[in-house]
């Protein structure tokens, strides 16, 4: 029953997915393989609806930067997004069936597994969704940034879903500083596995921190020109392309919803992963 109201959320008309979205809505859910077989390595997904949010940061938000304008986004269609960045285990999934290039990045010895897969840049990223899109017969992608910030925000409006003020019990950040009022403690210096901490209401674990996750936009400088409908901007400095939620290594003001943030699109970091969507219809 899940599964069809699933098709009907995803794949179906506007007049037949308003009927059953809410009874999907934080449900999580793996594709199957193009044959119909079961896909234990696909990632697990959630359901979010469509909606409207204003994306970006109000002047009066602390330590806000000048690039992240208010501008009003439409996102015309529930998403189907990772409940988790991409893990270890799901990108060597990937290697071992002969995609994503062959890449096996360096986890630091801090452990494969269950913790997000880092130093893979945002070709790589794009050489896991082809591989998804292949093996599922769906048609994964890269969020766009406004998507991203959508998603992480869940319907709030404050830096952080949870509230206006941070601290390393909720997210991992380099916890020698402080933001706002909140609290300063531990440093962890690494990545944690990918389902620690709380989600946020629409069920999306560590979209503050842990890692950077690569979206689909070339970089631009302002807010203000973005599309205002959820699509990625395919202009700009396509060298560089976006990353949201801040990572294990950086302050607190930069695990905020609105911070926007680059790095050159073929580089690799141990702070830098992504996160998967999959498109409304195959």
């Amino acid at each position: 029953m899940f599964s069809q109201r699933l098709n009907t959320v995803l794949g179906g008309g506007a007049a037949l997915w308003v009927l059953s979205a809410a009874s999907c809505y934080g449900q999580g859910f793996r594709d199957a393989l193009a044959d119909g077989q079961p896909c234990t390595v696909c990632p697990e997904l959630v359901v979010v609806p469509a909606g409207q949010f204003t994306m970006g940061s109000p002047a009066s938000e602390p330590e806000r930067m000048g690039r992240e304008e208010q501008v009003q986004v439409s996102i015309n269609q529930p998403l189907a997004v990772g409940r988790f960045a991409i893990t270890f285990d799901e990108w060597d999934a990937c290697v071992a069936d002969g995609g994503c290039n062959g890449i096996r990045p360096n986890d630091q010895g801090w452990g494969r597994g269950n913790r997000p897969v880092t130093s893979v840049n945002w070709h790589d990223a794009k050489a896991y969704v082809t591989w998804l899109s292949a093996r599922t017969g769906k048609n994964y992608r890269l969020l766009s940034e406004s998507e991203r910030e959508f998603v992480a925000r869940a319907g709030t409006t404050t830096p952080f879903w949870w509230g206006s003020t941070i601290s390393p019990g909720q997210a991992n950040y380099n916890g020698t500083y402080a933001y706002a009022a909140g609290l300063k403690g531990e440093n962890r210096q690494r990545t944690v596995p990918v389902d620690a901490f709380e989600p946020n209401p629409w069920g999306l674990y560590q979209v503050h921190g842990n890692v950077w996750e690569w979206t689909e936009d070339c970089w631009n400088d302002s807010n203000s020109d973005n599309l205002g409908n959820g699509s990625p901007r395919t202009s700009g400095d396509c060298g560089r392309r976006v990353v949201r939620g801040g990572s294990w290594y950086h302050i607190p003001a930069w695990l905020r919803a609105a911070h926007r943030y680059w790095y050159a699109a073929d580089i690799r970091f141990p702070s830098i992963g992504f996160r998967v969507v999959r498109a409304s219809n195959p």
